[in-house]
């Protein structure tokens, strides 16, 4: 690769009680590798090795908050429960040990299958009890298992930020249980959790938010991490235009959230191309110029196809998106970029890219996928 300017990716950047020294997130990536929801030494060793190969923030894999069948694979690590959080205390002090900044991702997969088919030993819970449109799955939540919901995923965030955390994202992208109330082939509901807008069908996701502010204070940053595709249907977006994206997306920065993490397959494609053209804004730049809030791009970074289809077909170039990326950086088109599974293979791929050594970067190879290393 022709010698490239990538300051504009290591420029400092401080979020509340947040600071950091670049602008390249580690994405959060389910690995699987905590037997009983519990996360050891392994995983402290896996996130320590990012850190010190200089990713300004790391975000866990999702880890799940206390909610009967709130996990859709036995590998899945827990974030409540006496020991699974010694564990996440003994990974946030060891990225912490080497320099770096770190937040949970917390989650709930709602009525999702994972590919193994693994099953809860209790009913999976929805908004309506639909996997997607017309898929059945589990039950109906009702309004006490929707508090409960809220109060579980506030007791995460506020053990995170006793845990010595630096931030916390909330994960409410991908066709999991937020983003089922977002979906309105997901949620069907009649009463004030549903509607017929998005803005509606928000309140949920809202008050998840309302309640983990007032659990870690004014000061600890909140992610929230959306997409407008759900893992059940790629064709899906949950806002058509602008002015819907807005009124979904407007009531969680308003009731908190601080940096909107926004999933996209290919962080270079337009988010609304009708608008301002094949070149124009994605969807990090939209909600950043929706909303006033900060916002993190994420999407096949590194990689030669999209992240959807490189998951298991082989080795994808680690350079071939970054001049792409560069440009809409320096246009301050998004404040962060999330890089993905190229840090599985290449645990030092940020400081290669921050010192030049382009010819050193590696490929996602899918081999990382069975190994925490």
């Amino acid at each position: 690769m022709p010698s490239l300017d990538t300051s504009s990716l290591f420029r400092p950047i401080t979020i509340r009680s947040l600071e950091l020294k670049n602008r390249i997130v580690m994405a959060p990536m389910t690995r699987l590798f905590a037997p009983e929801g519990v996360p050891g030494s392994a995983s402290a060793d896996y996130y320590r090795r990012r850190a010190e190969g200089r990713a300004g923030l790391i975000l866990s894999e999702g880890t799940v908050v206390d909610r009967p069948a709130s996990r859709n694979d036995a590998g899945i690590p827990f974030f409540h429960g006496d020991e699974a959080l010694r564990g996440w205390k003994n990974v946030i002090d060891a990225v912490h040990g080497a320099g770096g900044r770190m937040g949970p991702q917390i989650w709930h997969t709602g009525a999702t299958r994972y590919i193994n088919n693994w099953e809860p030993d209790v009913p999976v819970e929805s908004p309506s009890g639909l996997n997607a449109p017309g898929e059945a799955r589990g039950v109906t939540m009702t309004e006490e298992d929707i508090a409960d919901t809220v109060a579980a995923f506030a007791k995460a965030a506020g053990d995170a930020k006793r845990l010595g955390f630096d931030t916390v994202e909330i994960h409410g992208a991908h066709g999991y249980l937020i983003d089922q109330f977002f979906w309105a082939g997901t949620n069907l509901r009649t009463d004030r959790y549903g509607g017929l807008t998005i803005k509606e069908r928000s309140r949920f996701a809202a008050e998840i938010v309302g309640a983990v502010r007032e659990a870690v204070g004014p000061d600890f940053p909140i992610i929230m991490r959306v997409s407008q595709w759900k893992q059940q249907d790629l064709t899906v977006r949950l806002a058509e235009t602008p002015k819907e994206m807005e009124s979904w997306l407007v009531p969680l920065v308003e009731a908190g959230v601080d940096v909107l993490h926004v999933s996209e397959r290919r962080f270079w494609e337009p988010g609304f191309p009708e608008i301002d053209g094949e070149n124009g804004l994605n969807n990090a730049g939209w909600a950043k110029k929706l909303t006033g809030a900060a916002t993190i791009a994420v999407g096949s970074v590194g990689l030669d196809n999209d992240v959807t289809a490189s998951a298991f077909v082989g080795k994808k170039s680690a350079k071939a998106s970054l001049d792409r990326l560069i440009d809409r950086m320096e246009r301050d088109e998004f404040d962060l970029i999330a890089v993905g599974r190229v840090l599985l293979t290449d645990p030092d791929w940020v400081a290669k890219v921050e010192d030049g050594d382009f010819v050193a970067l590696k490929g996602f190879d899918p081999a990382s996928l069975s190994e925490l290393a």
